[in-house]
């Protein structure tokens, strides 16, 4: 391997791998350790797929395993037929008189299985729930040791023709709400304004001490970030340059940050909501999606821009971790959102089907069940071939092999 290999090896590959690993090995503990406070018996655990490149077993039997795909993990429970805790309910009655006649009554208590329902929803919500967790106490820590820059949403500069001159706005103009969510900062303006593109949403501003309402429609244009990404998003056409001493810096309690954590959290879930609605309904574009590949460049660029900015290892290695967290955080946020839709193979599908067997007093038909489970799995796998595509298309690579064999 050349060296300029090995340095895009170490900027782009490392960094996701211990950003999915963290996710990942966070979810999965969240099954393992619930799991065992119900006496639930556990078989593996395993942090990526396909063929192991470590195993351990611990006192208690469990098998511990390092895939070397890194893209997931599983938690599998005694007498599971695969690691998706999917048994096939036809078999279930076997298990059952397999381990009565082998381990006696008191051994069912430990298969996941045959557990009270409540506890088999409860192993199953906790998944995702650290995932959150982890998210708001990452973004707590952050907050608590660094504080959060407050800018006002005031309007310093308005484009010519932009949709904020065409709907009357003036500079001095201070936002205070933008749609139905209220605006502190400009921060807060922003995200609304960039998934609201050809949408019109009503401001509320202060203008010379008096509260007007202002109706603007944010056109889609092209917009790059920091990192150099262009992407495609809603622009209103307000600049902000605040005074010198009018940015201020809040800071938190701990109580304060864990609040606050847990606000920053929720606005996550709260954007991929209204991006997901709005992409169903035809009002967004599907070029957003990213998967791997897209999570590896992100991570593998942050880690370019910071070594460029920081004048020294030790300002590196600072402002590297802070972006790091945010990107796990981040990260955690999607993949416990993620997990808890309603589709079969993703926790929110088992809760889906619990919630069957709690109203009907009985669980689904096996039919019915592996059928689900067969269309949940193609909408995953589908999923993301989808957001590789958009990855590819967004690199360049397509291109590149269009030209290289042209």
């Amino acid at each position: 391997m050349t060296p300029h290999a090995l340095a895009s090896f170490l900027m782009y590959v490392v960094p996701i791998a211990i950003v999915l690993g963290v996710v990942v090995t966070v979810h999965e503990l969240g099954h393992f350790l619930t799991a065992r406070a119900c006496g639930t018996k556990v078989d593996r655990f395993s942090i990526g797929f396909g063929r192991a490149l470590a195993t351990w077993r611990d006192r208690a039997g469990v098998e511990w395993r390092i895939g070397w795909v890194p893209l997931g993990g599983y938690v599998k429970f005694a007498g599971d037929d695969n690691a998706a805790s999917v048994p096939d309910r036809e078999d279930l009655e076997s298990l059952r008189q397999e381990v009565l006649a082998r381990d006696g009554a008191a051994a069912l208590r430990g298969y996941f299985h045959f557990k009270p329902l409540w506890q088999r929803a409860l192993i199953v919500v906790a998944g995702p729930a650290a995932n959150f967790l982890l998210a708001i106490l990452i973004f707590a820590g952050l907050l608590y040791a660094f504080g959060q820059p407050i800018t006002p949403a005031r309007a310093a500069f308005i484009e010519p023709g932009s949709p904020a001159a065409k709907a009357g706005f003036q500079v001095g103009d201070e936002v205070l709400r933008a749609g139905d969510k209220r605006v502190e900062t400009f921060e807060d303006l922003k995200m609304v304004v960039l998934l609201s593109a050809d949408t019109p949403v009503d401001f509320v501003v202060r203008r010379d001490g008096r509260i007007l309402k202002i109706t603007a429609t944010p056109v889609r244009a092209e917009m790059r970030d920091q990192l150099g990404h262009v992407q495609r998003l809603g622009k209103l056409g307000l600049a902000a340059n605040p005074a010198p001493g009018e940015v201020r810096l809040r800071r938190f309690t701990p109580i304060e940050a864990v609040a606050a954590g847990a606000r920053e959290s929720w606005e996550r879930v709260a954007t991929t909501v209204t991006y997901l609605g709005r992409l169903v309904t035809g009002r967004e574009t599907s070029a957003q999606l990213s998967g791997p590949l897209g999570m590896a460049q992100l991570s593998g660029d942050l880690a370019k821009k910071t070594a460029e900015v920081s004048p020294n290892l030790a300002a590196f290695a600072l402002t590297f971790s802070v972006a790091m967290l945010e990107l796990i955080a981040n990260i955690s946020v999607g993949i416990g959102f993620l997990n808890l839709l309603p589709i079969p193979v993703l926790d929110g599908g088992h809760l889906v089907f619990y919630a069957y067997e709690a109203v009907a007093r009985r669980p689904l038909t096996a039919r019915v069940q592996a059928a689900g489970f067969r269309v949940g799995l193609a909408l995953v796998l589908g999923l993301m071939l989808f957001a590789t595509w958009n990855d590819l298309q967004r690199l360049n690579v397509l291109k590149f092999f269009g030209a290289l064999f042209s």
